[in-house]
């Protein structure tokens, strides 16, 4: 069987330009999401693991030649930020550890405008953990905030704008 010829130059028959037309505005439609999202994020900002004992898993990464770039309140528990070159490991207590492969609670994304990414990710359609952006004003100078969406894999990806 042959396949049609298109003209090269001329017009297209109708139903060919409206279906081109067509998908052309869902790609662009969806690139323009796409787009809008990661317009604002810069990369990740940390790993987030919980901890079961806190105090060890500060000195176990000191051991591996991190620092700790911050230890802060968050109600009841403490969280340590260790950081070594631009890895960034969070980690606190008061949330229990899995305790064996595949222990990372989540990645977070460095965040630029927290409220234009929130409102680019329900537009996306995206799986929101929460319904609105969350805050914790103890976190570095001037707090932090944040909303979490869940990945293809139910993995926890956080957006995070640190205040």
């Amino acid at each position: 069987m042959e396949l049609p010829v298109l003209p090269i130059s001329g017009s297209f028959p109708i139903s060919i330009t409206r279906h081109w037309m067509l998908e052309n505005k869902l790609i662009n439609k969806k690139e323009n999401f796409n787009m809008a999202l990661k317009n604002f994020f810069t990369g990740i900002q940390h790993v987030g693991i919980p901890s079961a004992d806190l105090d060890k898993t500060i000195d176990f990464y000191k051991s591996l030649g991190f620092e700790e770039a911050g230890l802060f309140k968050n109600g009841k528990n403490r969280c340590a930020f260790m950081r070594f070159g631009n890895l960034t490991i969070e980690t606190w207590e008061g949330d229990p550890a899995v305790m064996k492969a595949g222990a990372i609670n989540h990645i977070s994304l460095n965040t630029t405008d927290i409220e234009k990414a929130f409102s680019a990710a329900k537009e996306q359609g995206l799986r929101l953990v929460n319904d609105e952006i969350q805050s914790i004003p103890s976190f570095w100078h001037r707090g932090i905030r944040f909303f979490n969406i869940l990945g293809p894999n139910e993995e926890t990806i956080e957006f995070c704008q640190i205040l």
